[in-house]
């Protein structure tokens, strides 16, 4: 499983007249093995890229007329050949510390299966299997039946992110339940040393045990109140005094 792609930028800009030129150099790396490191820089000029070099062309290439001329006389001035060192200068020489210190950290996902009503279809039941809060974005979530991997009547998100370098993913099963059966999720991920499994308890579903408990503590509430009132009342009966009347 491969970490996420990181990217070292530079951006410098220029302004002339109300119009904008700029220029990004950027490392893309997963990795700190040179081979794997490619360095770019790429020519702007009102939004527009009109000409880049990237290490793994070795040379200028331009987008626009103009970039198409530039490109011709920078691959064969002292432009190209500088280029093609910084690579090594600028990428190279930098990423260890950018690699060990993120794309090598990662998170553990919490798990979690919930059962939702059917939309349609010829099954019963769907499960849904959520991981939450995991970091590198790259994960598998697949469910087990019996021990078995499901391979038909599965649906699942991508890994969507939450904005904090964190993602979460929901996968799907619709199924048809069988008595005494054992349905698992299994989460494999860069965190992990070995697979996680979340079996499906089928007793009762959680909404459905937040409602008894919510009604459970009501009956023991109304119970003790009851209890109290009659109390209270017995000891009032004993202070009174019965005056016979005509």
């Amino acid at each position: 499983m491969s970490p996420s792609t990181v990217l070292l930028l530079f951006i410098a800009v220029y302004t002339a007249d109300g119009f904008r030129e700029f220029y990004i150099t950027r490392c893309d790396f997963n990795s700190t093995d040179p081979s794997g490191i490619t360095y770019i820089q790429s020519y702007f000029y009102n939004k527009l890229e009109f000409i880049r070099f990237d290490s793994r062309v070795g040379r200028f290439v331009g987008y626009t007329e103009i970039g198409v001329k530039n490109a011709e006389r920078w691959n064969k001035g002292p432009e190209v050949v500088q280029s093609r060192n910084e690579k090594q200068r600028y990428c190279v020489n930098h990423v260890g510390p950018y690699y060990n210190g993120a794309v090598t950290k990662s998170v553990k996902p919490s798990v979690r299966i919930n059962s939702e009503d059917p939309s349609g279809g010829s099954h019963q039941s769907v499960l849904v299997c959520s991981a939450y809060d995991f970091y590198p974005k790259h994960i598998r979530v697949s469910w087990r039946r019996d021990g078995q991997e499901v391979k038909s009547d599965v649906t699942s998100t991508e890994e969507m992110a939450d904005g904090d370098w964190y993602y979460q993913i929901h996968s799907h099963l619709e199924y048809t339940p069988r008595s005494g059966e054992k349905i698992s999720c299994v989460v494999e991920h860069a965190s992990l040393k070995e697979p996680l499994i979340t079996n499906w308890d089928p007793s009762m579903p959680e909404a459905e045990r937040n409602k008894l408990a919510i009604g459970a503590s009501g009956l023991i509430l109304g119970l003790v109140l009851s209890l109290a009132g009659f109390i209270y009342y017995k000891r009032k009966a004993r202070g009174r005094i019965l005056v016979p009347t005509n």
